[in-house]
């Protein structure tokens, strides 16, 4: 072989490599598929009944406490705003957490529990069930909706319920505190006018003294004036 043959042979640009290549677009793909699933997670979030901390975790009312935590650190970790692009991750992420908060709350959990349970018996009696029917009776399983889809439409009403009293209470509790501050005001401005007024009455009293005083020079001296009548 020539100098000339082996030096074009040696400046043949080199074969792609496929395998790379692929390598590099399966990444990118991936990377994108994560991306979306992140949104899609926020929107989610964003769209889960607000006052059903179980919806918003995406969990059943049976779950534990450590499936509670494990499915909030899963979650917190996947839509974090250091991770997620969308522009309300920040939002869903204050969402999640709250959630996480509620359920780890002793008394706020079994309050929503008792709804929950309440929802069900509800459900059962429409259906003409009985309220100890297990979720896996063919009653139940048959059911189209699904019973669990009626179960949290029940749930969602009554929480609603709870939720519209909970503000009419409160909204009335703020009522009767306005109410009683108004008076108090009232009260404190009743208290410094009379306060006021015994004041000006104080400062008055010298002028009427020489009024009065005045007042009986005058007369005394009109009195005198008066010419005596003959006998």
């Amino acid at each position: 072989m020539s100098a000339a043959a082996s030096t074009s042979k040696a400046r043949a640009p080199a074969e792609p490599d496929t395998a790379k290549i692929a390598s590099e677009v399966d990444k990118l793909l991936a990377r994108e598929a994560t991306a979306f699933q992140r949104d899609v997670e926020v929107e989610r979030i964003l769209k889960a009944f607000k006052l059903n901390p179980y919806d918003i975790l995406d969990l059943e009312a049976s779950c534990s406490p450590e499936e509670i935590k494990k499915k909030y650190r899963q979650l917190s970790l996947f839509i974090h705003p250091d991770k997620a692009k969308h522009p309300k991750a920040p939002e869903a992420f204050d969402i999640l957490k709250k959630a996480e908060g509620e359920l780890s709350d002793e008394k706020k959990r079994d309050d929503l529990d008792a709804t929950i349970r309440q929802a069900r018996i509800v459900v059962l009696k429409s259906l003409s069930l009985p309220v100890s029917t297990s979720d896996n009776d063919p009653g139940l399983t048959s059911l189209n909706p699904p019973f669990s889809a009626r179960l949290r439409a029940q749930a969602k009403e009554l929480l609603i319920e709870e939720e519209v009293r909970r503000r009419k209470a409160l909204k009335l509790n703020l009522a009767n505190e306005g109410r009683e501050a108004r008076q108090k005001e009232e009260e404190v401005a009743t208290k410094k006018r009379k306060a006021e007024d015994d004041k000006a009455w104080e400062d008055r009293r010298e002028q009427r003294v020489d009024s009065w005083r005045s007042f009986a020079t005058t007369k005394k001296k009109k009195k005198s004036s008066k010419p005596a009548l003959l006998g």
